[in-house]
């Protein structure tokens, strides 16, 4: 079962998880404008983790943005859970995001005069997916999933890189989306501390999400499903990848 809208029932999903079809998205300008995707049809399962990579300008963050409905399309459908998202008008999309869509960025996007465990909180809060008990609850939970439950009570800024990547996956969780998209969320961490990372988002499969990730790593293919090549604006390559489900289960997603 998945959920098709922002009341989150669950309806048939009997197609892929993700489906773009014909996307194009150009972007205007005084010299024509850009076109940073050209006609990308992709199909994506549910519960795959898929790494998105390609060089700067292939656009990938454009795809990205078009999955969690933070951009429309030019032209072309674009399909979540059985969700015409390319359709749904502000308020909808807003409140189809908050509860089915977890954002992970580069730079972690942290509130800076908040402790993590507010942080993490702070999605519950604005969709009311839980009682504030529960909210407080679950976000301990995940913090502890994650592997920073003793951070809790900090601000961002005591954490390290990798701590606070972790705390923003924690908050990402936070409303238990059925997709998590990720913007090079490693692009600021080590290369230990990355892996660990990639091994987290890849195990989150095992507990139904569907990922997918943006990436410059070069060598992702051996935990990710599927390693999805962009290059100007098309899909050029899409190859199988290593098996995450080989990966721990995050439990309290």
């Amino acid at each position: 079962m998945m959920f098709s809208n922002e009341s989150r029932r669950p309806v048939r999903q009997t197609g892929p998880f993700i489906d773009l079809r014909h996307v194009t998205r150009t972007f205007p300008g005084a010299d024509g404008g850009f076109t940073a995707l050209r006609s990308v049809d992709l199909a994506i399962p549910a519960g795959e983790f898929v790494a998105v990579v390609g060089r700067s300008g292939s656009g990938k963050s454009t795809l990205i943005n078009l999955l969690a409905g933070l951009d429309r399309p030019t032209s072309g459908s674009v399909r979540v859970g059985g969700t015409p998202v390319d359709v749904l008008d502000e308020s909808r999309l807003a409140a189809w995001r908050g509860r089915n869509v977890g954002v992970v960025f580069q730079f972690f996007q942290l509130l800076p005069t908040l402790t993590i465990l507010e942080n993490v909180m702070l999605p519950m809060d604005f969709c009311g997916t839980f009682r504030p008990a529960d909210a407080r609850a679950r976000a301990l939970a995940l913090l502890s999933d994650v592997g920073v439950a003793d951070q809790a009570h900090k601000l961002p800024t005591a954490l390290s890189g990798g701590q606070q990547q972790r705390a923003a996956i924690a908050r990402a969780l936070a409303n238990d989306p059925a997709l998590l998209v990720a913007d090079e969320p490693t692009g600021n961490l080590d290369s230990q501390t990355a892996d660990s990372v990639l091994e987290l988002l890849a195990g989150l499969t095992r507990a139904g999400k569907t990922v997918v990730m943006v990436t410059h790593e070069r060598d992702v293919a051996g935990i990710a499903d599927r390693v999805v090549t962009l290059g100007d604006g098309r899909v050029i390559g899409s190859v199988a990848g290593g098996n995450a489900r080989r990966l721990p289960l995050v439990e309290h997603v």
